[in-house]
């Protein structure tokens, strides 16, 4: 009987939950109900309906951006975030909620200063830092991180 670890993604398309071999993760897995691949190295956008899912469910770390359109720095910062996902893709969940379209999940966090950054393990919140970040350091810290929940 083998020993294989396996990690739950949650899909970036459809939001299925899919159970992906540790050793393959990757392997461009893609998803059993739509096809697409599972870690495209995107930001998802959640909303109220399907933000738990995503941090309940996932087997990999999930950082949230919480930002709101108006926001100047949020909108600074956007494309670093972005930049990190597409290097980072089986390393974590990027994942951006919309603070003004989504005031019930963001009042749960108490969100009070945006752009807010929240890493998520197993459900749970490991770390918040408010503010944005030049890449440099925002990766530097992110490493930091999650280095901390592999041990």
């Amino acid at each position: 009987m083998s020993n294989t670890l396996a990690l739950q993604l949650i899909c970036p398309s459809c939001t299925a939950i899919n159970r992906v071999p540790e050793q393959r993760i990757n392997d461009a897995p893609v998803c059993g109900k739509c096809k697409q691949l599972l870690l495209n190295g995107k930001v998802i956008s959640a909303n109220d309906a399907n933000f738990n899912r995503y941090i309940q469910q996932s087997g990999l770390p999930v950082l949230v951006d919480f930002w709101a359109p108006w926001c100047g720095p949020c909108r600074s910062f956007a494309p670093v975030y972005s930049e990190l996902a597409a290097e980072m893709p089986s390393r974590a969940s990027f994942i951006k909620l919309d603070t003004e379209a989504n005031q019930n999940t963001a009042a749960q966090f108490q969100i009070r200063s945006i752009p807010t950054l929240m890493l998520f393990h197993h459900g749970r919140e490991v770390t918040r830092l408010s503010g944005a970040l030049p890449k440099g350091q925002f990766k530097q810290w992110l490493n930091q991180q999650l280095a901390g929940l592999r041990n």
